[in-house]
């Protein structure tokens, strides 16, 4: 038995347990992460003899199959029997790859799609002379313009949205090519989507904003860091002061990848991450 739907609110709940029972670091492997984007990637939810995945394109425009739990010979088997109609599996985890093995295949991974990151006690210290510049300009930021950080609730979703708009204003891209819209409808289901974040006031002005979430029970994932670019240091600030406030059982966060944008790649990097996750494109080899 085999169906195909659009990716909707009502899957989130088929799909969020499965995910908190993967072994992967990977951000794709979020409901959230999955329903913002769904009109970029085209997401469906695939039902097929029992087993969930997910159907969609990668940046580049590649179609592929995602599995919605940990790899094991009976689903790469059910993978195999539907690669004539989906060829690729994406994304998946180094740790995964051994899951193929009774199988040719070809495994190759894209940089664009990489995560980066991050040890959550050095972005919340700066310590070192790889991030002197970061904490140079965070001791800017607390100095010209003494930010106030405020738990991101419903009650400020509006303070968010100015920001967002005013970030938008200050791209070189059209709404169509940034994240506009899916940060926008992050901000309509903030609390849906089960979703934390923190807002930053300059004289009460609102100056920037951060969303993620839990992605396991030591990772958090950053899906949007927004400020107006007038605040000079207000990123540095919000990722320093983010990190200093998440709860101690998150040692890494993850910025997620640079869609093969090289602003985002310079940006990422000046960070140094601790970790850079691949993330796989398999493909079987009939014949």
């Amino acid at each position: 038995m085999t169906s195909l739907e659009q990716l909707s609110l009502t899957h989130q709940n088929d799909l969020q347990g499965r995910f908190k029972r993967t072994h992967t670091y990977i951000a794709e492997y979020s409901f959230a992460n999955l329903y913002l984007f769904r009109n970029s990637h085209g997401h469906q939810l695939l039902k097929h003899d029992g087993h969930l995945f997910v159907i969609g394109k990668t940046y580049d425009g590649k179609p592929y199959i995602m599995p919605t739990s940990d790899l094991t010979p009976e689903i790469v088997d059910v993978l195999y029997g539907l690669s004539g109609e989906y060829p690729c599996v994406f994304p998946v985890p180094e740790e995964w790859l051994g899951a193929f093995g009774k199988y040719a295949v070809s495994s190759i991974w894209d940089e664009g799609d990489s995560d980066y990151v991050y040890a959550v006690e050095k972005m919340a210290t700066f310590k070192g002379q790889k991030l002197h510049s970061k904490k140079n300009l965070l001791n800017q930021c607390v100095a010209l313009y003494k930010p106030q950080p405020k738990p991101l609730t419903r009650g400020l979703m509006k303070d968010a949205l100015l920001v967002l708009d005013a970030w938008q204003d200050d791209a070189t891209e059209a709404k169509e090519q940034t994240d506009y819209f899916p940060c926008r409808e992050a901000l309509d289901h903030y609390e849906d989507l089960v979703l934390c974040g923190g807002i930053y006031y300059v004289d009460n002005e609102p100056a920037g904003f951060i969303i993620g979430e839990e992605i396991n029970n030591d990772m958090f994932a950053l899906h949007f860091a927004k400020g107006k670019r007038k605040f000079k240091g207000m990123y540095q600030f919000m990722f320093n002061h983010f990190a200093g406030i998440l709860p101690r059982k998150y040692a890494f966060l993850n910025f997620e990848q640079d869609i093969g944008k090289l602003a985002l790649r310079i940006a990422k990097s000046s960070y140094y991450p601790d970790q850079v996750i691949k993330k796989y494109r398999v493909t079987f080899k009939h014949g």
